[in-house]
């Protein structure tokens, strides 16, 4: 870990992580608090409904922006649920999981937090705070984070696979996607976590964390079982605890060859 911490590919990594999370975060809550600004016409006596297909796309659009912006730089996770499903994975080190993680709220926080002054004329302003809709129960809402947060990592897992051939097209579009689907999914059940880090920097600045369990439990528990179904039942990678705790120690990046004979994956070190 020391290696690793010592080098400045890693620190610019980290920020890397911080600045892309304050955009993303700045861009897509922002595209859900316009609605609260509608320019003025006709029909202003008529209740405006929030457009769940429009808030979907500006996170999953920002996503994919940003992950082109920075992927090339750290891998761009933006969400401590992808973090620790590539934890699991052993594609990242434990201290880069952890720098990543703390970024990643920093970046959230301080994105709210800007959000909060600039739309500071509205009353109860939620700042795109997660929550549970009426007639959904924290076991329900935990299952929604739960199954949303598990696509989305293992659409990551899936798109950035180095021993795949067959994907064309855009990996950070795919992604972009895959998040905007989750939000179709749980905006209109939990207003869609999915992110811890996301759901962290718009409690802190409303200092209320009713329910605040779930939208870090949840997406947790999907990135993990993501990461966990990828590598051991859809496509297996075989390894054993050295080579694993080689990656998790000190980052070492691994190459893993497809074993034509059944079709599992060893891991090799560099």
């Amino acid at each position: 870990m020391a290696s690793e911490f010592k080098k400045k590919k890693f620190w610019r990594a980290v920020v890397a992580e911080f600045f892309a999370m304050s955009l993303f975060i700045f861009i897509s809550i922002g595209a859900a608090l316009g609605i609260n600004f509608p320019i003025p016409s006709a029909n202003d006596t008529v209740p405006r409904v929030q457009d769940n297909v429009k808030v979907s796309l500006a996170f999953g659009i920002s996503i994919a922006t940003m992950a082109q912006s920075v992927g090339h730089i750290s891998g761009c996770h933006l969400n401590p649920a992808v973090t620790l499903g590539l934890l699991l994975s052993c594609q990242i080190s434990i201290l880069r999981a952890v720098m990543y993680i703390i970024a990643q709220c920093l970046g959230a926080v301080v994105a709210t937090a800007i959000l909060s002054g600039i739309t500071s004329g509205l009353a109860d302003n939620s700042l795109g705070l997660n929550a549970l809709a009426n007639g959904i129960n924290p076991g329900q809402g935990l299952g929604i984070e739960i199954i949303a947060t598990l696509q989305l990592v293992l659409c990551v897992l899936a798109t950035t696979d180095r021993r795949r051939t067959d994907v064309t097209g855009s990996a950070p579009l795919a992604i972009g996607l895959s998040v905007a689907l989750g939000h179709l999914l749980a905006i209109d059940y939990t207003g869609c976590g999915i992110n811890p880090a996301r759901s962290f920097g718009s409690a802190l600045i409303t200092t209320n964390f009713t329910n605040h369990w779930i939208f870090w439990v949840g997406p947790l528990i999907g990135g993990a079982s993501a990461a966990l179904i990828y590598d051991f039942i859809l496509a297996p990678r075989s390894s054993d605890v050295t080579d694993r705790m080689k990656v998790w120690t000190s980052g070492q990046v691994e190459e893993y060859d497809l074993d034509a004979d059944d079709s599992r994956v060893e891991m090799k070190p560099k």
